[in-house]
């Protein structure tokens, strides 16, 4: 790789320390520059593992903690709203206060929320814990972007690093099952939590050691709080409002009210920052295509490909007997196919360009909810967990990489971390949204049975309706997305 400064000294107004030098200081520069992406990386790794990992341990935790069944799903929406409305914030943040900063300030609050979550003794407790580390996992994913796209110069460098940094991330949520599985069985469930901790630890001082500091130059000292409070309380009203279809339905006030609510606030956030001289979300951003589709398409695909893991899980242990540990073995494989189409994506991109490959994810990703709405009661890995999950990881995979590259490829150097920030917003918004309507379309189709056979027909509803999002996807980003890239 070309000149690489670490994390963008230049923009400090300081010269790089080493100019067109020997062949040793160039050596040096490329390692210190993967040492830079794998630190980036194992951010991003830990906040999208979190995501997924408590999936197998949420029976454990129900036992435990005495959770109710809505309680159970706030385990998972408490964590990935308060990620998706904040992260936004954390972007804008990144930009103003500088990339290693906000690297570290969120690595540690996601770090010291995880210990006290494994500590937990009272469901609320853990709710809480699982709300703070979705802000310390805000304020710390779109600095993992940033740093990398300042890291690596634009063209296929970039695009390889982008391709690792997708892989490695949807790594984290393929990787849950199996890390959530053996930790409660070997251990408990609050070591799906605490380990965290000692790996926090060890990337903190990795990042304090490789990581050089970097702002843009132009960004204001100014962050847009009304704007934050705004879109995260829409977000999570909005989902509750979801939630309660399952004991209400959809006409009922309980319902209605919040849903309303939360799309008040919702307008309101879009109001403010049209009117705001310094907007959390500049809306203009959205006038350029590649933006706007890229997050379009991350946030439809993203409410598909989150839901598919846990109701993977709940199948493999609710209605197949699967142990946590078991689970989490069954769907290495779709592990290693959302790794594999990430890291192949680029090759395609090359070929057939990165609208193309977007598209071609989405449909492959449609196959295979397809063929994984055929569930049975008495199906077998082969045909209801091995094949589907692999077709639906490597289209997730497939599809991540071109959406990231086209949307922040077109970010101005003063704007990258919002544009990074945005992107990751759309696919973990998509994905909490996603998970509450997939949740109510399973539950709806059960009316509350939970024997093998109702349930197995809720969760086959979710994956029907799964595939039709993906199809939606595949044709929102055909029409919407540039025809040419310079990925």
């Amino acid at each position: 790789m070309a000149h690489v400064p670490a994390v963008s000294e230049t923009e400090n107004g300081r010269e790089p320390e080493s100019g067109p030098g020997t062949e040793n200081a160039g050596a040096a520069r490329s390692t210190r520059t993967w040492a830079v992406i794998a630190a980036a990386c194992a951010g991003q790794f830990l906040v999208v593992l979190d995501v997924s990992v408590v999936n197998v341990a949420l029976p454990s935790m129900r036992t435990d903690l005495g959770l109710s069944t809505i309680g159970l799903q706030w385990v998972l929406n408490a964590y990935t709203i308060a990620f998706a409305g904040f992260m936004l914030l954390g972007g804008r943040a990144a930009d103003i206060f500088g990339r290693k900063r906000m690297f570290l300030a969120g690595l540690g609050v996601f770090t010291a929320a995880s210990l006290a979550g494994g500590l937990a003794q009272e469901g609320w407790q853990l709710l809480a814990a699982r709300g703070v580390q979705g802000l310390g996992a805000a304020v710390l994913a779109p600095a993992t972007l940033t740093i990398l796209t300042a890291a690596v110069p634009a063209g296929p460098a970039r695009t390889r690093a982008i391709a690792t940094w997708a892989a490695v991330g949807a790594g984290g949520g393929a990787a849950g099952g199996l890390v959530g599985g053996v930790l409660t069985d070997a251990l408990s469930w609050r070591w799906v939590l605490l380990i965290n901790v000692p790996t926090g630890a060890l990337v903190l001082a990795a990042a304090v050691l490789w990581l050089t500091e970097g702002r843009a130059k132009e960004a204001r000292r100014r962050l847009d709080l009304p704007g934050a409070v705004l879109v995260t309380g829409g977000l999570a009203v909005v989902a509750y409002g979801i939630v309660q279809t399952e004991e209400a339905g959809w006409t009922a006030a309980a319902t209605l009210v919040p849903l309303l609510g939360g799309l008040l606030l919702l307008a309101a956030f879009l109001l403010v920052e049209a009117r705001t001289k310094q907007p959390l979300m500049p809306l203009r951003l959205f006038r350029v295509r590649a933006v706007s589709g890229a997050n379009a398409g991350m946030m439809v695909t993203g409410s598909a490909s989150f839901a598919m893991w846990f109701f993977m899980t709940v199948y493999a242990q609710n209605v197949l007997g699967y142990t946590p540990l078991q689970a989490g073995l069954a769907l290495i494989p779709s592990s290693l196919s959302v790794v594999l189409g990430s890291k192949l994506a680029p090759v395609l991109m090359r070929l057939i360009g990165a609208r193309h490959v977007a598209v071609l994810g989405a449909l492959v990703g449609a196959a295979g909810f397809g063929w994984q709405s055929a569930m049975t009661a008495d199906g077998t890995f082969l045909k209801t967990i091995l094949g589907p999950g692999i077709l639906m990881m490597a289209g997730a995979g497939l599809a991540m990489t071109p959406l990231a590259a086209l949307a922040t490829a077109s970010a101005a150097p003063g704007e990258a971390g919002l544009v990074s920030g945005l992107v990751n917003t759309s696919r973990t918004m998509g994905g909490a949204i996603g998970l509450s309507v997939l949740s109510t379309v399973a539950a709806a189709r059960t009316s509350h049975g939970t024997g093998p056979v109702a349930l197995t027909e809720g969760y086959a509803l979710a994956f029907r309706t799964g595939t039709g999002l993906l199809v939606v996807a595949a044709l929102l980003m055909f029409f919407w997305l540039p025809r040419q890239s310079d990925t």
